[in-house]
């Protein structure tokens, strides 16, 4: 008799079950320093996030950084958590949950959600994605430009867990949508949408930074940054005078992708324009990179610097237009498993 690894319903092969598993980055359980420490202390190790001397890294990330930054960052966290939890978290399992709604009708695939870093981890979303019987399953990174920092650290986590079934189940890997019609469609109308309630402002593109050599290196994030932008900006008809790139989170010494944000905007708040309106297409679900960085600490650099009027454009988050645009994407690559 043969014996396999995991859920019994696979042995006798007649199951095709499509899985849908959505990544997110991952957030720490609760806003407070320990919580922030855990996820920290996974987060930072990633070699795809930090490429450093594996021992040099420890002795400073152990040594120094996760001695003083938990109590920052979890300070941070206490501005943006809500009463449900994270808001990463509470986004993308109302995003997973609608798409999973949209998904039924024709393709009655579970959708699982996964974090690279936290709970609920990969790991638990492709097992629970066995336990429903899926034995083809469609990777969707919720990161739209595609980045060794991000995209593949979800790759990295996926196939080493695969390592451990013996069944391995087809895989299809979306790598990035930067470009993709239907994203494109949503980021335009949300910034539409919010021009009509709020005065129309030079529109800063502000996306998450890396390391400038990870870029020359070959990494493609920033030329699909670059990308998105401009698409966004013909799309709402701007001259290049009415929009702008920067980069923003940067840490430490070493040189990451510029313009900075922060520096930008004060180059703004001093010299013009005065009116901006922030937009965050690189992440596809509010965090605490766009609610407490974007949407209130840089707000008040801006401000206080003299700047005039500062909006953010919320992320979409589960929103109508980003459900219709990734499940659209999602059943394009799904064609062939119906």
């Amino acid at each position: 008799m043969v014996h396999y690894l995991g859920d019994s319903s696979h042995q006798d092969g007649g199951s095709n079950r499509i899985g849908v598993l959505l990544a997110n980055l991952g957030t720490p359980d609760g806003p407070d320093p320990s919580s922030v420490r855990r996820f920290l202390a996974e987060f930072l190790w990633d070699p795809r996030v930090v490429e450093a001397p594996r021992l040099i890294w420890w002795l400073a990330l152990h040594g120094v950084i996760l001695r003083i930054r938990p109590s920052k960052s979890a300070h941070a966290y206490q501005q943006i958590w809500t009463p449900e939890g994270s808001p990463l978290l509470v986004y993308s399992s109302a995003l997973a949950k609608r798409i999973g709604e949209a998904l039924e009708p024709r393709w009655n695939a579970p959708v699982a959600l996964g974090m690279s870093y936290g709970s609920p981890s990969i790991p638990q979303a492709l097992d629970e994605l066995r336990r429903q019987g899926a034995t083809r399953i469609v990777v969707l990174p919720l990161y739209p430009q595609y980045s060794g920092t991000t995209t593949a650290s979800v790759f990295d986590r996926v196939t080493r867990h695969l390592q451990r079934w013996r069944w391995v189940p087809e895989l299809r890997f979306i790598g990035s949508y930067h470009d993709d019609a239907g994203y494109i469609d949503a980021l335009t109308a949300s910034i539409d949408h919010h021009w009509r309630t709020h005065e129309k402002n030079h529109l800063l593109f502000s996306f998450h930074g890396i390391p400038k050599r990870y870029v020359t290196s070959g990494d493609p994030y920033y030329s699909q940054c670059m990308q998105t932008a401009r698409l966004v900006a013909e799309r709402l008809s701007l001259s290049d005078k009415e929009w702008s790139v920067s980069f923003q989170s940067q840490v430490g010494r070493e040189e990451w992708l510029r313009p900075y944000t922060d520096e930008r905007l004060l180059e703004y708040a001093r010299s013009g324009p005065k009116k901006v309106t922030l937009v965050c297409p690189g992440f596809a679900t509010d965090c605490l990179e766009t609610l407490e960085e974007i949407a209130l600490r840089n707000r008040q650099l801006f401000l206080d610097a003299g700047g005039e009027a500062y909006d953010y454009v919320p992320s979409l988050n589960a929103s109508d237009a980003h459900v219709v645009a990734l499940t659209r994407l999602l059943e394009q690559h799904l064609q062939g498993w119906a």
